[in-house]
């Protein structure tokens, strides 16, 4: 009860203004010193008691004392525990309020100080300071975030443009800060030689990791620490995003999880990913599906495993078994390469509008020509595609065990003109770097074998298998087309002193927005497989293919 009077004493502190600042400042827990926005100053008359008083919709640009004054509004609220009025300074109180007052409750934060930054436009970057308790146990907590001022769509007013990200930039919508007995025991991930896996040596490997605590932790015989984390909620959950640890009180006693993960392959991959933006790579071992190497350059969110993207050309793989198998091209038959095709009321064109003439079908996968595989539509019922993908490659059936949260590919149904694009890897058509490295896999070994980055043995988990096969005739000309490719074809120039039984394929994916392609490369050597794609960056050959050949040449 003296806490909570020491509260109710705190919130009847007035702002003072010294000097042009905004200083907040009482005693007692949960308060801590504020300054705001030299200069800066609030916006708005009320009414005087008794009087009701009209006023006008404000619109036009926000100006630099607005975003000031909403912004000192919400962070005064906010820091000295008023989280009603601080959803007020939001255009959803409702949902801020919610989150507000469980950044306290749930989350334990408590002496609050937010300093804010240099407002840059209508954008205002703060950094958020504070202590968690848990019973006898406290720890200092200091992050960064940031929020932006918008007019309120009823009166026009500035407020703050409400969104979780605000009260910490790891939350999304329904997502929750709590400070509690860990959810998952922690986890000891293993490399396949029995050494550690940590951030530190493998940055990337972030997502991963939580990951395998949130399968294996009340499993791999730990016990749960103390700690504050934020709780996923059912958007983040159907994005098969995992709880995150965000500071540990006191530390339980971790579990044991052994991956397949090469700690060679592992440290060469993060190597290649790191000397570009938005790349991302996977290797596999086709023999048997086991991960060896997973790795992104931004190491906020598993793009390898979990991304969604068109794979561009590198359908082509998938595209090309089905059209052999239903005699609608042969590797060294003739086969049209115009440089137009129009299917399904679009106008498909090859790179740079080329064509070829009196070519092979081996000729077009090779220099990836649309148009070959397009002008093959009509003849093909809608599912044919979807059917593949799932019942040889293993594709689009979401039911993958990899040992972690992972996308699975979507190769949906699809009619006219977007069956079309399909076929060339646009469409609906959606692929990650794990997934193309298993077409790859399933190529070099000629069965689907479901990749895997823990055993199945240590949990006694079912893996998915495909089918069917191909034929050995489908099988030996589609290893043919990705070796020609490797050998003089578009990803000749990577895979360039890559030696061995080898295959590959280059993949370009057009994104609106953006100016450059998402360039995308899959490719095998010997008894490893890997794919890689760079997002906004220009063709697969260029951009991911010398990171997939480097892996390639590495693990040989």
């Amino acid at each position: 009860m003296g806490k909570r009077r020491r509260v109710a004493e705190r919130r009847k502190t007035n702002p003072a203004l010294i000097g042009g600042v905004i200083a907040v400042a009482a005693a007692g827990a949960g308060v801590g010193a504020y300054a705001l926005f030299a200069g800066g100053g609030t916006t708005g008359t009320a009414a005087s008691a008794g009087h009701q008083q009209v006023r006008s919709v404000r619109t036009g640009p926000l100006t630099a004392d607005e975003v000031d004054g909403a912004a000192t509004r919400f962070l005064t609220a906010w820091q000295r525990g008023d989280a009603a009025k601080a959803a007020r300074a939001t255009d959803d109180a409702k949902a801020a309020k919610a989150l507000l007052a469980g950044h306290a409750k749930d989350a334990r934060i408590t002496d609050l100080a937010l300093t804010p930054g240099v407002r840059k436009g209508d954008r205002v970057a703060f950094t958020v300071r504070g202590e968690v308790r848990h019973g006898d146990t406290a720890k200092p907590l200091t992050y960064r975030s940031a929020l932006t001022v918008v007019r309120d769509g009823g009166d026009g007013e500035p407020v703050v443009d409400w969104r979780p990200s605000v009260v910490h930039p790891d939350l999304r919508e329904g997502d929750r800060l709590v400070t509690g007995e860990a959810g998952d025991p922690p986890v000891t991930a293993l490399d396949r030689d029995g050494g550690k896996l940590t951030t530190k040596k493998y940055p990337s490997l972030g997502p991963v990791l939580d990951g395998l605590r949130e399968k294996y932790g009340r499993t791999a015989g730990g016990t749960a620490g103390v700690e504050l984390r934020v709780v996923r909620g059912k958007a983040s959950t159907a994005k098969k995003l995992s709880d995150k640890t965000l500071l540990e009180l006191s530390e339980g006693t971790p579990g044991t999880v052994r991956t397949t993960l090469s700690p060679r392959l592992q440290a060469a991959a993060e190597k290649q990913v790191a000397a570009k933006s938005r790349a991302s790579v996977v290797v596999l071992r086709p023999s048997t599906g086991e991960i060896l190497a997973v790795a992104n350059s931004s190491p906020g969110f598993n793009t390898a495993f979990q991304g969604s993207l068109a794979p561009g050309s590198t359908m082509k793989v998938i595209t090309a078994s089905l059209l052999i198998e239903k005699g609608l091209a042969s590797a060294d038959k003739a086969h049209p390469c115009p440089k137009y095709f129009t299917y399904g009321g679009w106008k498909f064109h090859n790179d740079d509008k080329f064509r070829i003439e009196d070519g092979t079908f081996k000729a077009s996968f090779a220099r990836s020509c649309n148009t070959a595989f397009i002008s093959r539509a009509p003849k093909l019922e809608d599912d044919d595609l979807t059917e593949q993908a799932q019942q040889v490659f293993g594709l689009s059936l979401n039911n993958w065990a990899v040992g972690v949260p992972t996308f699975d590919g979507s190769v949906p149904v699809q009619t006219k003109a977007p069956m079309g694009a399909s076929l060339i890897g646009q469409g609906g058509v959606r692929m990650n770097p794990l997934n193309m490295a298993s077409v790859s896999a399933t190529v070099k070994s000629g069965v689907f074998r479901q990749p895997y980055l823990v055993s199945p043995s240590v949990d006694g988990r079912t893996l998915a298998k495909a089918a069917r096969t191909m034929s050995g005739g489908t099988l030996a000309q589609l290893r043919e087309l990705m070796a020609y490719t490797a050998a003089y074809g578009t990803a000749a120039e990577a895979m360039a002193g890559v030696t061995g039984d080898v295959g590959a394929k280059t993949g370009s994916a057009e994104v609106d927005g953006q100016k450059k392609p998402n360039g995308w490369f899959t490719a095998y050597r010997g008894d490893l497989a890997a794919a890689g794609v760079v997002q906004a960056a220009g063709h697969g050959g260029e951009t991911a293919g010398p990171i997939v050949a480097a892996l390639l040449k590495h693990g040989g």
